[in-house]
């Protein structure tokens, strides 16, 4: 291993550490901060004549949203500064977007049953699961298609090549699109579950 493997490798331990580290302070902040939520609209208020104990509820969505998304955002940067050193910015970037995707969808299903309460929960939660998935299904096969190409690497940047009836060089490998500059200088962005599910011609350089 060179000194710059060990030196990349050291970098991304510490970023794997002071994530786990954020992650950990999110987790007690909202146990805190949802304990004293509770405290307040329970005890405090009504001991001061105010009975509006029914807004928590709403208070605690709000927590649980904000906290949740700082949670599921720094286990995708765990999980990104994870695999960055062995396969490089791109595929652990198209990692950390899938996990974050995945996560978004199940905080906003598990709030949802959490609000209806018992079995109606349940049920609601899984609905709101179902039809997020199917509205993020094409955003999310692409971004799951993308990591592939970015962890196999068929071609990379520069190569000439034809996808999907596309002849160009390769600009870019992101997460939903691969561009590719066309002769004529036409810029074509070229969905990755395309390429994924079509033949792939990688031309010689002369």
């Amino acid at each position: 291993m060179t000194q710059q493997q060990k030196s990349g490798v050291g970098e991304a331990a510490k970023e794997v550490g002071s994530a786990t580290i954020r992650v950990a302070i999110y987790v007690v902040l909202y146990v805190l901060v949802s304990a004293v939520a509770r405290y307040i609209f329970v005890s405090l208020f009504p001991s001061l004549g105010l009975h509006i104990s029914e807004y928590e509820v709403y208070v605690q969505i709000l927590l649980a949203v904000a906290f949740g998304y700082l949670i599921v955002s720094g286990v995708a940067q765990i999980v990104y500064a994870s695999l960055k050193p062995k396969y490089g910015h791109p595929a652990a970037a198209a990692t950390r977007n899938i996990i974050k995707i995945v996560g978004v969808g199940a905080l906003a299903a598990a709030i949802a049953g959490g609000i209806a309460g018992g079995a109606a929960g349940v049920a609601l939660g899984g609905f709101i699961g179902i039809v997020i998935g199917f509205a993020s299904q094409q955003v999310l096969g692409q971004a799951i298609a993308g990591l592939f190409l970015l962890i196999a690497r068929p071609f990379k940047i520069g190569d000439s090549v034809v996808l999907v009836g596309e002849d160009g060089e390769v600009l870019d490998v992101a997460t939903l699109f691969t561009t590719v500059m066309k002769a004529d200088g036409v810029r074509v962005l070229i969905p990755n579950s395309s390429i994924i599910s079509s033949k792939i011609y990688i031309k010689t350089k002369k």
